[in-house]
């Protein structure tokens, strides 16, 4: 009898010290799981590249020289496309989320979506490289010799990539915002803006000496995207195409005789924009039609070969 109850006890004992180990377990696993879940996550591995969306292909150049290995990159314009009225794709807003930052550059498309581009992600930092820069304006009116109106410029011209001198500016505060969204790879993002700087300033050196012969300084284009880069470089740009919109019959005259005043063959157009008010005037002169490109995706090198193909059509 006694034997029967103590088997009973040690049995009713070992079930209960088996269900408080149990027990016990299932605590320190739970508080592990709490514990886990009240922890910070440990910051990106610094190897890690910033994810940061620009908005036309310059852009993307200018990004990766400073961000190099610790930078992807995606444009928002497509190649073809054109700033001036594009409309992202939703799967280009929604790849947004995983952005750390947008760069902008103050083309008209930005006007429209930058809100909604911001709400896509309001942990993107949002960047503006047009911010330091003094921009001049638009020709909102024709001006042709003793045609010249009166009407006021306005405007501001978003084509700030087109200059060497304002990309230095622009590469500085890209260089500023990685800096500080990447501490960590500050001296790698700032011997790359080095690099990069004088790379810039040795295209700048070969554009003026290209330049420096030429006879005549006058060239007209369809759209005019070049303003800056006859500023830097002492050119007058003669634009077809003023406010978004083609010239009208008797501009197209005017534009023919101004070109024959100055002894111009050679009518300026770009892929993204229809090229039949150029043809026009290039047939009326018994010129051509060559294509730049404003947005071509390796900047450095588009920009030498324009300042060339400038150099031999005007004279240099």
């Amino acid at each position: 009898m006694v034997n029967r109850l103590y088997i009973a006890i040690s049995s009713r004992f070992t079930f209960h010290a088996s269900r408080f180990t149990q027990h016990l377990v299932d605590m320190l696993v739970l508080g592990t799981i709490l514990l886990a879940a009240c922890t910070p996550r440990a910051a990106p591995a610094s190897t890690a590249a910033l994810n940061v969306t620009v908005s036309i292909l310059p852009q993307k150049y200018f990004v990766e020289r400073i961000g190099g290995a610790y930078a992807t990159v995606n444009v928002m314009v497509e190649p073809g496309a054109s700033p001036e009225t594009y409309e992202p794709k939703p799967a280009q807003l929604q790849a947004l989320s995983q952005a750390d930052a947008y760069v902008r550059i103050g083309v008209p498309f930005e006007d429209v979506w930058m809100a909604r581009i911001a709400e896509a992600n309001p942990r993107m930092w949002i960047v503006d490289t047009a911010q330091s820069i003094e921009r001049m304006p638009m020709p909102a009116y024709h001006s042709h010799g003793e045609e010249t109106h009166a009407g006021r410029l306005e405007n501001p011209d978003p084509h700030i990539w087109l200059s060497p001198r304002l990309v230095k500016i622009q590469a500085q505060t890209i260089y500023a915002s990685f800096a500080r969204l990447d501490p960590d790879h500050q001296a790698t993002y700032q011997a790359n803006l080095a690099s990069f700087l004088a790379d810039v300033d040795a295209l700048d050196a070969h554009i003026r000496q290209a330049l420096a012969g030429v006879g005549n300084r006058k060239f007209i284009v369809f759209h005019p995207a070049w303003g800056y880069f006859a500023r830097d470089y002492s050119l007058e740009m003669v634009p077809v195409e003023t406010g978004g919109q083609e010239p009208s019959a008797g501009e197209l005259a005017a534009l023919v005789t101004e070109a024959r005043a100055a002894g111009i063959k050679v009518i300026f157009a770009q892929p993204e924009f229809s090229t039949r008010s150029a043809e026009i005037i290039a047939r009326e002169i018994g010129g051509q039609v060559l294509l730049i490109d404003p947005l071509a995706p390796d900047w450095l090198d588009n920009l030498r070969r324009v300042a060339d193909t400038l150099a031999k059509v005007l004279g240099g």
